[in-house]
């Protein structure tokens, strides 16, 4: 009987991979056609336990009508020519074909038709005029979601101008970025001082306000052109590796901006982390195994880093049916590992034989040796050497690397499969995280824009107001069709009183309430 396991799980990943859209979340109907063939029924079981682990909606005809009806809605349909024959899957999106998104400027579409809630953030900044010829700098991967970002704010009414970084540029959607009149530096042909001199042209252009993926150009600025810092309104910064040297530059005096700390926000790390780098991370890293015969499934997988991208990327694994465990240096994540379910236990004895995946942004969180006893390495964390991959191939013994396949070779004598030489797999290797999750994230990009020009924060790092999150989860579940709850005003009147309500009768001088 053919592996329905496998085919599920490859269901799900050219999903993914053809859209760029989000799993959890996600309404989904299977149907089968014939509905009584053996392999089909065994397939749409598998399905549906895949897609419920990974945190979709499965639903079924004639019932779950209000789900059925989202324009949304994923409906899957397997098919089979023959008790032998291979099994496909033919997707419609909202009761339509699943669209080819084409070239750059396709994708630059697609993924604005699925950015409702930036949409909506961006038009408000529109009406009030508040960026209106602001110099705005985005400095991130740049991919479709980032070219939205970019519109967005330009149309807003800012200037906006967007670096990356060479391993993070995808090159056709800079150009169409650029045709559409955003300016785009930064190549993906540079390296060492030619990348840094573009870094600092970029700097160069004289921002008001700069957002920032990684915190490198805040740094180099700081660095190299301090005389840039002192104009700026502020900053953002979206990760939690850039944020922790920009706190560590403020508590020594060096810090010269003011900087909302967007990556904590629940509406980007919650969201952004666990769902978003855990789908788009182990997808990747799925088919690039997938290329050289290897599956996640079924083997022991080692998780480094238990922060909300190691929980993620533990819980994605774990859906395709790796053996998860997990090693973490934070004694609190580590009790948490465990109360989720994975073993817990130090790297060098949970590593040997493993998929081991980096989730810290922590470089030489993959040492050379624990690599060499590996049987393959992947990084989900992204900074620069996350994977000492310089160890490994001038180390002792000196290991080779031979190309199996896009984004795999293989580390001999070691024989460790190594993805993608330690990049940030879903970035290098892929496009990055869904759409909606980026739709959320940049919604809180854009909503922090406004803070830092309507406040005006002081030299610091600062946390984002909570009404930013509320405001944003309410757009998303306005856009999903979602309603929600109000407290009742009992409940209301009860939150404000504190009094203990044990004691409420037996106090003679107490109104009774």
């Amino acid at each position: 009987m053919a592996d329905v396991t496998l085919i599920a799980e490859r269901i799900i990943r050219r999903f993914a991979r053809d859209t760029n859209l989000l799993v959890a979340g996600r309404s989904v109907r299977i149907s089968a056609s014939p509905p009584e063939a053996s392999q089909l029924i065994a397939a749409s079981r598998e399905l549906t336990r895949m897609l419920s682990a990974l945190g979709a909606h499965v639903v079924h005809a004639g019932r779950d009508d209000a789900a059925a009806a989202s324009a949304q809605l994923l409906d899957i349909q397997l098919e089979a020519a023959g008790p032998d024959s291979e099994i496909t899957a033919l997707f419609r999106l909202g009761g339509a074909p699943l669209p080819a998104r084409g070239d750059a400027d396709g994708r630059i579409d697609f993924a604005g038709e699925h950015m409702p809630v930036s949409r909506l953030v961006a038009e408000g900044l529109g009406e009030r005029g508040s960026v209106q010829g602001l110099r705005i700098g985005i400095a991130m991967v740049l991919e479709p979601k980032t070219a939205q970002l970019a519109l967005l704010l330009a149309a807003a009414g800012a200037d906006v101008a967007v670096y990356a970084h060479p391993d993070e540029i995808d090159a056709s959607v800079a150009e169409a970025l650029r045709a559409r009149g955003v300016a785009v530096d930064g190549s993906e042909t540079l390296s060492g001082q030619a990348e840094r001199a573009a870094a600092l042209a970029f700097l160069e252009r004289g921002f008001d306000i700069l957002l920032d993926d990684g915190s490198h150009l805040i740094r180099l600025a700081h660095e190299d052109a301090p005389h840039l810092v002192k104009n700026w309104i502020g900053t953002n910064e979206e990760t939690t590796s850039g944020l922790t040297p920009l706190r560590q530059m403020s508590a020594l005096g060096i810090l010269g901006t003011a900087v909302f700390a967007v990556n904590d926000a629940h509406m980007k790390t919650r969201f952004d982390n666990r769902y978003g780098t855990g789908q788009s991370c182990v997808f990747a890293i799925a088919d690039a195994l997938d290329r050289v015969g290897v599956t996640v499934r079924d083997q022991p997988a080692l998780v480094i880093g238990y922060g909300p991208v190691g929980e993620g990327v533990a819980a994605h694994l774990a859906a395709l049916g790796a053996t998860v465990r997990v090693a973490e240096v934070d004694p609190v994540l580590a009790l948490r590992a465990a109360h989720d379910g994975y073993e817990i236990g130090e790297a060098a004895l949970l590593g040997a034989g493993a998929l081991i995946v980096s989730s810290t942004g922590v470089a030489h969180t993959i040492s050379a040796d624990l690599a060499r006893a590996a049987r393959a390495v992947a990084v989900a964390g992204g900074v620069p050497g996350e994977l000492d991959l310089d160890g490994l191939l001038t180390g002792d013994p000196v290991e080779q690397l031979t190309s199996l396949a896009a984004h795999v070779e293989r580390a001999d004598p070691a024989g460790t499969l190594v993805l993608d030489r330690g990049g940030c797999i879903n970035i290098t290797a892929a496009e990055g995280n869904p759409i909606e999750i980026m739709d959320l994230s940049f919604a809180v990009q854009l909503a922090a824009v406004e803070e830092l020009v309507v406040t005006r924060p002081p030299v610091g790092v600062h946390e984002l107001p909570s009404n930013i999150d509320d405001t944003v989860a309410r757009a998303a579940l306005a856009a999903r069709g979602e309603r929600i709850d109000t407290p009742a005003d009992a409940q209301i009147a009860a939150a404000h009183d504190w009094r203990s309500r044990r004691y409420l009768s037996s106090s003679p001088n107490q109104e009774t309430r």
